[in-house]
């Protein structure tokens, strides 16, 4: 055999050339590559659903204690003027975390900025997200939110059952991090109605659509023991789903068909769920306020309610699991009527097979003596709403991988 010759020096060039072009035409490689950053996105690591909590007094600060699910980074916040009836501006919000009470850890109280500036304006019935702030906010963190407003008056929207302790004060004292000036508390959140963050663009969340069982009513104020919380605890130690993220949008007294306490659930769909980033799922657990008014709602009227917010929601590209109704006897509006309807709606939700999870929240709760009542061990007291024990059992009865349905 002979020897191989090198090609001529006029050859060689051009096939240099040509392995140049064909490296800048072949596209690169999958995100996650060797030298190519992750991709991210925006989660809702905190959510609570707006409400008109009543008239708005201007040259007010408050400073909202609120507790997240998922972590991540470029924290944004969303300010709700969502049941105004006048402009509202802010000219000071910070961001910072919570050592005790009202005072925050030092050095981590922060300016946020909308469009670059540190006042905005919000319309009636709009809301503004603030501009990303650099740095990591971890998971469970009591982050706090302080909001001044130096010409509020009408409607003011907010949150009234927060079961969190907040402060408020009068001029503003948001940049401080010290409680001197923040002594009055309440328990409500007012303007704040979302807090994101940015993280690995696998990570999803779970909207919880609900009233006051998933409000927390009756779960230790200040401790973070409403089911979703305990949801939220379960998956972050979780391998079976990547949904991390959790938005409890719970209303105290709200039902799925007609406006009372707050929006119903049909109506706040958009605004209370889908409007929030990286949602992959939406939890309903709602119907015993429709149920137990008397106010002649049908198992089939609810079955109508039910399945137009699991369509509504798959339109958007979203899964859907939802609980079942709990017991309620002992509850002084309960009556055989309602009872049936109760059962009637249950049986459908269980077999109908309009979602792609159900949570058996009633088989759950109920006590094997009496299958309309909540197990004592697991009730407040009030024969409705579940203790602490009660709101971590039904956490616990989430199958975790049916969060992540997709």
């Amino acid at each position: 055999m002979r020897p191989r010759t090198a090609p001529p020096a006029g050859v060689l060039a051009v096939l240099v050339a040509l392995v140049a072009l064909v490296a800048l035409l072949v596209p690169a490689g999958p995100a996650g590559a060797a030298g190519a950053a992750p991709a991210r996105h925006e989660v809702v690591t905190w959510g609570a659903s707006a409400q008109d909590v009543g008239t708005a007094v201007a040259d007010r600060a408050f400073r909202l204690v609120v507790h997240t699910s998922v972590g991540g980074d470029n924290l944004r916040v969303r300010l709700s003027n969502a049941f105004g009836d006048r402009p509202v501006t802010f000219d000071n919000v910070h961001a910072g975390r919570q050592k005790s009470g009202a005072e925050l850890v030092r050095g981590s109280n922060s300016p946020l900025t909308f469009g670059g500036s540190r006042t905005v304006t919000v319309p009636p019935g709009g809301s503004v997200l603030s501009d990303p702030l650099p740095g990591r906010l971890p998971a469970g963190t009591n982050l706090v939110v302080s909001i001044h407003t130096p010409d509020a008056a009408g409607r003011l929207t907010g949150h009234g059952m927060a079961m969190q302790t907040s402060y408020y004060t009068q001029g503003d004292h948001t940049a401080e991090e010290s409680a001197t000036h923040w002594a009055a508390r309440t328990g409500s959140w007012f303007y704040l109605d979302a807090v994101t963050v940015r993280t690995d663009s696998s990570t999803g969340a779970v909207v919880t659509l609900g009233d006051s069982i998933t409000d927390g009513w009756e779960s230790s104020t200040d401790l973070n023991r409403r089911w979703p919380d305990y949801l939220a605890r379960r998956l972050r130690t979780s391998t079976a789903t990547t949904v991390e993220g959790v938005a409890n949008q719970g209303i105290s007294g709200n039902k799925v068909l007609t406006d009372g306490a707050g929006v119903s659930a049909l109506n706040r769909l958009d605004r209370d769920v889908l409007s929030h980033p990286g949602v992959r799922t939406v939890f309903l657990f709602e119907g015993i306020n429709d149920i137990k008014a008397h106010s002649g709602v049908t198992a089939a009227d609810l079955i109508a309610g039910y399945r137009e917010i699991a369509d509504r929601a798959h339109a958007a590209g979203k899964c859907v699991v939802v609980a079942t109704v709990g017991p309620y006897k002992g509850w002084y509006e309960w009556d055989e009527a309602g009872e049936a309807v109760r059962q009637e709606v249950n049986a459908f939700l269980r077999t109908s097979g309009d979602f792609d999870a159900v949570a058996d929240f009633d088989r759950a709760l109920r006590s094997p003596y009496d299958r309309q009542r909540i197990l004592p061990f697991l009730d407040n007291g009030d024969h409705l709403h579940p203790n602490d024990k009660g709101m971590q059992v039904m956490a616990d009865t989430v199958d975790l991988a049916s969060l992540d349905c997709r």
